[in-house]
């Protein structure tokens, strides 16, 4: 089994940064990709960003290129998502995911374990 808790999301004014955090524990964390997704009220999940196993090679959605910048440190069992220039089209509930594969995937069916989620909320 594997658990995620993320954290650092919260308020910020358009143009912005915040940083979130994706803390994994259960299994070989170093052994599989891991990815951000992102849902808004009334809207369908969308993809973020994703990093190999290895942290080598990286993804991003279009809408987030040059923006975000997804990292992970395999010593400390964390992801994370550096968010910078932010626009109000960014809020949403930000999830942290689990692959079962160790390269980068944009699929939400090649994750198997999701975290809570935490609230990004960017104001104009």
């Amino acid at each position: 089994q594997v658990q995620l808790v993320e954290s650092g999301g919260g308020l910020v004014q358009a143009g912005g940064s915040l940083r979130l955090s994706c803390a994994a524990s259960g299994r070989t964390f170093s052994s599989y990709a891991m990815g951000w997704f992102r849902q808004a009220p009334g809207k369908e999940r969308e993809f973020v960003a994703t990093i190999s196993a290895t942290g080598g090679n990286t993804d991003y959605a279009d809408s987030v290129k040059g923006r975000f910048t997804i990292s992970r440190d395999n010593a400390k069992n964390t992801v994370y998502l550096q968010m910078n220039g932010l626009k109000p089209e960014d809020t949403a509930i930000y999830v942290c995911a689990s692959a079962t594969v160790p390269y980068t995937t944009a699929r939400a069916m090649r994750y198997n374990y999701w975290g809570q989620g935490t609230q990004v909320t960017v104001s104009s």
